[in-house]
């Protein structure tokens, strides 16, 4: 017990080391720790933990995707829902086949249903790497979108092709049985990760305590993981949807100060997860080659096959990503054919009425149906704009096909291959050296391609240009509810015209002093202070409110809404304190 304690403290404080040089190195972290854990399973004496692979798959994914899937805008997961679809499905389905007939045809003893399955180990990508570099590099939004997505689901993909080619092993498996197994682990699975979802942030939104909230975060994944494994659906399918659930219906219903403290204890989590699997991957290398040596199986014949296997999968994913920037190509063409007709029908909205066809159904229209329609306008306008703005080009489809490093996960899933397998180790071995090769190989020229490539940023002015006019927006919906002339303080009375005003010059930016917290009224100020929290609380939550509307209706990139919404959250979490404590006079 004490030996493991042991060899935990000096495993994060190895893994915090690595972090910390790697980012004043230029390199990201995943990669310095592999390399670190290779060289050291070699070094006599440093022990080589053994983890349960079930354990990596069942208790350490579901959180690392949830909190990917939390911090992910679902109006981005939308919009590039068929690029992450043909990445995270087709292009699994693709590989898993491509490098199933490579396997069998390079190792024929070993049957198809097995080859298959080792397909579809090394068919999943792992995006933390390409992500970590990406966005030091300043690569686009879209790009970095497409890449975390097809890193939530290509898992889910691969993991239920796994589980029927090892079914297939043990008997025989038609092509129309893997079908509807599919079909049905998606289905069950997005359905139990909408009701995890749902329920996880109504529920949490009864507590006024950041650690409870927090704590019950901890077992949300799980909460939708472990009943779908348990109907034999997709359990990180519903993970990821509970986590994008979760993430878009929070600022409506938690605290911010929930929020807030939630993110921070998350992204510790996540960090020593991610950290911990990729050093456990390097540390792995010594015993894997020691028990493929110890089989009397030829270690050569495995360094030779998983090289064929890499080269097969590098060029997969090439031949694939062409046709796909093509079809994002084509969507912006057809973006730019819609965007007159959509502007036309805008300025009918507006009042320029020149349509008397349009006029007559219009007016035919109930109110609500008017309304629904407007709302479908402004959506659809906006994912116009979308896709005229943030282009990928051939430049980003580089980069995309370059940056299909495999992780951590495709090792744990080769150890779940059943023990009677034929020549199990040399296939873990070929399935490790698949993601170390690729992992290594990618992502350290990964920075070159990039520069190389030159792929443009996101366009500074545009950012610019929609965080004024945003921030512009709350500035009116603060001055609304300033202005409305039934504002009254919770007791009928209206609040102190200083009051008024002082929320009114606070608004759009920081307070240069807020209340502090133990801070005591001045009784001559008539509750001076805790009216102002009250109001300040109330302008908070209308421009929160018409932060959720832009969000859901996509209006605003999701950085500029991320950025506004960070900065009325820490402004609340600085009141909600002084809040309840106003809330008690």
């Amino acid at each position: 017990m004490v030996e493991s304690t042991l060899v935990a403290v000096l495993g994060v404080i190895s893994i915090v080391v690595v972090a910390a040089f790697s980012e004043r190195l230029g390199l990201a972290a995943p990669l310095s720790l592999v390399l670190v854990g290779i060289g050291l399973s070699f070094v006599p004496g440093v022990p080589h933990p053994e983890v349960e692979p079930e354990l990596v798959l069942a208790g350490v994914l579901p959180p690392l995707l949830y909190s990917a899937a939390v911090n992910m805008p679902v109006v981005d997961f939308r919009r590039n829902l068929r690029p992450i679809t043909g990445l995270a499905v087709l292009l699994v389905v693709v590989s898993t086949l491509s490098a199933g007939w490579l396997f069998h045809w390079l190792l024929p003893e070993i049957g198809w249903p097995v080859a298959f399955a080792l397909g579809a180990v090394i068919s999943p990508t792992d995006a933390v790497a390409a992500t970590s570099v990406g966005r030091r590099l300043g690569l686009p939004r879209r790009l970095l979108t497409v890449l975390e997505g097809e890193g939530l689901v290509n898992d889910a993909s691969a993991l239920v092709l796994l589980r029927s080619a090892v079914a297939a092993m043990a008997g025989a498996v038609s092509v129309g049985g893997i079908v509807v197994e599919f079909l049905y682990a998606v289905v069950v699975a997005v359905g139990v990760g909408l009701l995890v979802g749902v329920v996880n942030v109504r529920a949490r939104a009864l507590l006024n305590d950041a650690v409870l909230n927090t704590a019950i975060s901890f077992v949300v994944p799980f909460l939708a993981y472990l009943p779908a494994e348990a109907l034999d659906a997709s359990g990180v399918l519903a993970v990821v949807v509970a986590g994008l659930v979760t993430g878009h219906l929070s600022p409506r219903r938690l605290r911010a100060q929930d929020r807030i403290t939630e993110s921070k204890n998350w992204r510790t989590v996540a960090f020593l997860l991610e950290s911990s699997m990729f050093l456990l991957m390097g540390l792995g290398i010594k015993t894997l080659v020691d028990e493929v040596d110890e089989a009397g199986l030829g270690i050569g014949r495995a360094l030779g096959v998983a090289l064929a296997a890499t080269a097969l999968v590098i060029v997969v994913r090439m031949v694939f990503t062409a046709p796909l920037v093509a079809g994002m190509r084509r969507e912006q063409e057809r973006a730019e054919r819609m965007r007159p007709r959509l502007e036309s029908v805008r300025a009918f909205l507006a009042g320029d009425r020149g349509d008397p066809a349009m006029e007559q159904r219009f007016r035919r229209a109930s109110p609500k149906r008017r309304e629904s329609f407007a709302r479908r306008v402004e959506k659809a306008s906006a994912d116009v704009r979308f896709r005229l703005n943030e282009t990928l080009g051939w430049r980003g489809g580089v980069v995309l096909a370059w940056a299909g490093m495999r992780g951590a996960i495709t090792v744990a899933a080769a150890q779940t291959l059943p023990q009677d397998t034929p020549d199990r180790s040399q296939l873990i071995l070929v399935a490790y050296v698949v993601a170390t090769t690729t992992l290594l190989l990618q992502g350290l020229t990964l920075p070159v391609v990039i520069r190389a490539v030159r792929v443009p940023e996101d366009d500074p002015e545009r950012l610019r240009e929609d965080f004024v006019r945003l921030a512009t927006e709350l500035v009116d919906v603060a001055d609304a509810v300033l202005d409305d002339g039934a504002l009254v303080d919770r007791d009928g009375q209206p609040f102190p015209e200083r009051v008024v005003e002082k929320v009114r010059a606070d608004v759009g930016g920081p307070l240069e002093r807020g209340p502090r917290a133990g801070e005591q009224p001045d009784p001559e100020r008539r509750d001076g202070p805790f009216a102002y929290v009250r109001l300040r609380m109330r302008v908070l939550d209308a421009q929160a409110d018409r932060l959720q509307v832009a969000r859901s209706r996509g209006t605003y990139d999701s950085e500029t809404l991320g950025k506004l919404q960070t900065g009325l959250d820490v402004e609340a979490a600085r009141l909600e304190q002084l809040a309840e404590r106003a809330d008690e006079r």
